[in-house]
């Protein structure tokens, strides 16, 4: 039996999205649209005889902030009921995009382990179950609502359907050419602080669910980029320094908007110049989760 796995997740930004709350966290999630992008997180698993031993890294440094990672292995574990007091297991999560800013790798992480960790304990996992146990991870933890099943597929991802993976619906708009994306982060914005507030909450929900129709009537990335700026002045989280980076990517891509949730900037363009410092570029994703063999 194999002893290690790794595999690439991309992240995904939502120009969009609807709280579809519900009691039961199979069916709670989110609608709306998102991009993922070629960069994200790459999960290795490394798992040997031990004594119970579990060690979590990000970039190859422990890391005790992350409470995504234990919490996926504890809904694994209850899940199908394991006992891994005989394993030590090595988890790193290697990224080189910023945390809490809009670039879903809370669902980054919570996948990494589930498309790894079940393989290598020899259980048998279907895709979407495996998106099941990370979707389950946010939820518990108010981290995403709609990052997991969009990084699962990739692409320009429209949900059309909340819930768990075995259950959500989506629709895609075709990628047909290389499309840039590019990011400015100004700093980290904790999603449980906008997700679990009655009165964001409103303001996305008054807002989400006309974008999403409007967009499926007519489904282009250019309508989808038009849109997310709609819902973000919308929902009234834009501050003034990240409206004049907004302002200057307009002028110079396809159009731009903030990355929900996160104070990102992020503008989708038929090149990768712009006339920002110290930007991300890369490009729209359309694999989705990748084994790294």
């Amino acid at each position: 039996m194999i002893n290690k796995l790794k595999v690439f997740v991309p992240a995904h930004i939502t120009g969009f999205f609807e709280i579809m709350t519900n009691d039961d966290p199979i069916l709670k999630g989110s609608k709306g649209a998102g991009i993922t992008l070629d960069k994200g997180v790459i999960t290795e698993t490394t798992v040997e005889e031990g004594s119970g031993k579990i060690i979590i890294k990000l970039n190859n440094k422990k890391d005790s902030l992350n409470t995504i990672s234990p919490q996926a292995i504890d809904i694994l574990k209850n899940t199908f009921n394991l006992n891994l007091s005989n394993y030590d297991i090595t988890i790193n999560h290697e990224t080189s995009l910023p945390i809490s800013a809009g670039f879903g790798t809370s669902a980054g992480f919570a996948l990494g382990i589930s498309y790894t960790l079940p393989k290598l304990l020899g259980l048998n996992i279907s895709f979407n179950k495996a998106g099941e146990i990370a979707h389950l991870t946010e939820i518990s933890k108010s981290s995403g609502l709609g990052d997991v099943i969009s990084e699962m597929y990739g692409g320009l991802v429209i949900r059309l359907k909340e819930g768990s993976p075995m259950i959500a619906k989506i629709d895609k708009i075709p990628i047909t050419q290389p499309t840039y994306v590019i990011t400015k982060t100004l700093s980290p914005l904790n999603t449980k602080d906008i997700i679990d507030n009655p009165v964001y909450q409103k303001r996305i929900n008054s807002s989400g669910n006309k974008l999403l129709n409007i967009l499926l009537s007519n489904p282009s990335i250019e309508n989808f980029i038009k849109l997310s700026r709609q819902f973000s002045e919308n929902a009234k989280l834009i501050n003034p320094e990240l409206q004049e980076i907004l302002e200057i990517m307009d002028e110079e891509s396809i159009g731009s908007s903030m990355a929900m949730l996160g104070n990102t900037a992020f503008c989708l363009s038929n090149t990768p110049d712009i006339n920002i410092e110290n930007c991300i570029t890369t490009k729209i994703n359309t694999s989705g989760v990748k084994y790294i063999i």
